[in-house]
């Protein structure tokens, strides 16, 4: 029975559980051959592919910290994270990765390539190695929105919890379902969330198809048929896009039950639905919705698991409209990836979920969410000040703002540091009104509000969008807003923000710090040709 797999160009070929151990065996062999010792730093820089998983294991059994690098990011920025935790071996998956390495970190440690450790050594004992709960087995470096990386230390522990619980709820979400669970990955197992679905998915012997070409993800969807898979909102929001363009294109009577569907759905029972709301609903629940679900995840999706950042509610009751749940979880590197997972039976949209069982969280200060629990991180590499106040009291300061209901389902607001503080002294999450604006401008691809010590509130939008169509969306906007949270001025950037042009994080997020001063010149012009009210 397959455990793993690789989809390349439509063609799915994979490995056995007792090939993946063998692959394991073989990395074992090569780092035995190596004289490393247990604690010892590993590097694993590659892109998703069955031989990053065998190694990544190999490592854990060995007893050394594997320290997970993403392939995309750019060589200053990973060479910054080996100088901090000094890794006595650095694994690559080809030879330009090694190479880009070794030209920015000339003096780098010992490199090696995929194909050199899984050819395996003759003759090499492979030793029984004790890993403790307490004993460190991963470094994940923090995305680091304003100044350098952290490393975050995870513990057996703190792993062995996570998957107890990740498992625990996929086991309510597939119950009364025999068989292989069938999962597409395309995640970057570098990134702490994407990773514990990885053991998780292994732990529960489902068969995991990794994506080795994001261009063919829509492909990918098909062809697995997925009975759920791990999202980031971007993803879900460009799904949506794409159907509502690809029927606005095609026209016909298709088109008109969707859209009619569609307002009939935004409208529901607690909007004054009209006439017809229903018939509409009836038609496209039979003509329209079962093809769309069908072409764009495969017809077994139990649901659609999305984290990483808050998902728009809208993006979320769209999915449900077309009869596919949508899952959220919350959580950070430092508490192993989650905090809170929806329960499959009680969702409620725009919220996280209650928090995983064994897992404490309350408001601080600010309305910040504090964590405290097995989950959490016992603190940063090599950073015993910084460990201690992320961990003030007992508790793991999470930054991020929130509220739960009487439920104790939690929602995300934003994040305690983008809090922007106007001149007047108010204070406001940017993340909402970005999103509301977002909402209402289809073709931008980002805003990013400013407004920190000024009079008023300004944002920066980027994409394929006019002045007039910014300003339309604005006055949307602002009309439901008070005063202070209005925005008055805006400044168009055609080239979106990307990790390329280093203005966001390696998971996607916003380095607010770096696009003010990158465009400090456009932000004082919208300073100084508004007026405030």
């Amino acid at each position: 029975m397959r455990v793993l797999a690789e989809s390349h160009d439509g063609t799915v070929g994979g490995v056995s559980g007792t090939e993946l151990l063998e692959l394991v065996r073989k990395a074992r062999t090569f780092l035995a051959s190596r004289g490393l010792k247990k604690g010892d730093r590993c590097g694993l820089l590659a892109p998703n592919n069955i031989q990053w998983v065998a190694l990544d294991l190999a490592m854990m059994a060995e007893g050394l910290i594997v320290v997970p690098l993403y392939a995309r990011q750019a060589p200053a920025e990973l060479v910054a994270m080996m100088k901090d935790c000094a890794p006595s071996l650095l694994c690559c998956g080809d030879a330009a990765l090694r190479d880009g390495i070794v030209h920015a970190w000339p003096e780098a440690p010992s490199q090696v390539l995929f194909e050199e450790i899984f050819a395996g050594v003759d003759g090499v004992a492979i030793d029984q190695t004790e890993v403790r709960e307490s004993d460190a087995v991963t470094i994940i470096y923090t995305s680091g929105t304003s100044g350098e990386a952290k490393g975050v230390v995870l513990t057996a522990a703190n792993v062995g919890f996570m998957l107890e619980s990740t498992s625990a709820r996929l086991d309510q979400l597939m119950e009364g379902r025999a068989g292989q669970d069938r999962i597409l990955h395309y995640l970057p197992l570098s990134f702490a969330a994407s990773w514990i679905a990885l053991l998780t998915f292994l732990k529960r012997r489902s068969l995991v198809i990794l994506n080795m070409d994001l261009a063919r993800l829509a492909n990918d969807m098909r062809v697995v048929g997925p009975d759920y898979f791990l999202n980031v909102p971007q993803l879900l929001d460009r799904m949506r896009r794409a159907v509502d363009e690809q029927l606005w294109q095609t026209g016909g009577v298709a088109q008109v039950i969707y859209s009619r569907a569609k307002g009939a759905w935004a409208r529901g029972p607690e909007k004054r639905p009209q006439a017809g709301d229903r018939v509409w609903l009836w038609l496209a629940n039979k003509l329209v919705f079962p093809a769309i679900r069908k072409k764009m995840i495969g017809s077994n999706l139990r649901a659609l698991i999305c984290g990483s950042a808050p998902l728009n509610p809208e993006t979320q009751l769209y999915f449900m409209m077309l009869g596919i749940r949508v899952l959220q979880v919350y959580g950070l590197t430092e508490t192993t990836a989650i905090c809170t997972m929806d329960d499959p039976h009680h969702v409620q949209p725009g919220r996280v979920g209650p928090a995983v069982p064994g897992v404490e969280m309350k408001l601080g200060e600010n309305d910040e969410i504090l964590v405290r629990g097995p989950n959490v991180f016992p603190g940063y590499w090599n950073r015993p000040l910084e460990s201690a106040n992320a961990r003030g009291e007992g508790w793991f300061h999470t930054g991020d703002q929130g509220e739960v209901n009487a439920g104790g389902n939690w929602r995300i607001v934003g994040r305690i540091k983008n809090l922007i503080v106007l001149g007047s002294g108010h204070k406001l999450s940017p993340e909402p009104i970005e999103e509301q604006i977002l909402r209402n401008l289809p073709g931008a691809q980002q805003v990013v509000l400013i407004g920190n010590g000024r009079g008023y509130l300004s944002t920066i939008v980027t994409g394929s969008v006019t002045r007039e169509q910014v300003q339309t969306a604005l006055d949307a906007v602002n009309s439901d807003l008070p005063h202070y949270k209005q925005v008055r001025a805006f400044s168009l950037r055609p080239e979106g923000f990307s990790i390329e042009n280093g203005c966001l994080t390696a998971n996607g997020k916003v380095k607010r710090d770096v696009i003010a001063a990158r465009m400090n010149s456009e932000i004082e012009e919208m300073y100084q040709t508004v007026k405030t009210a």
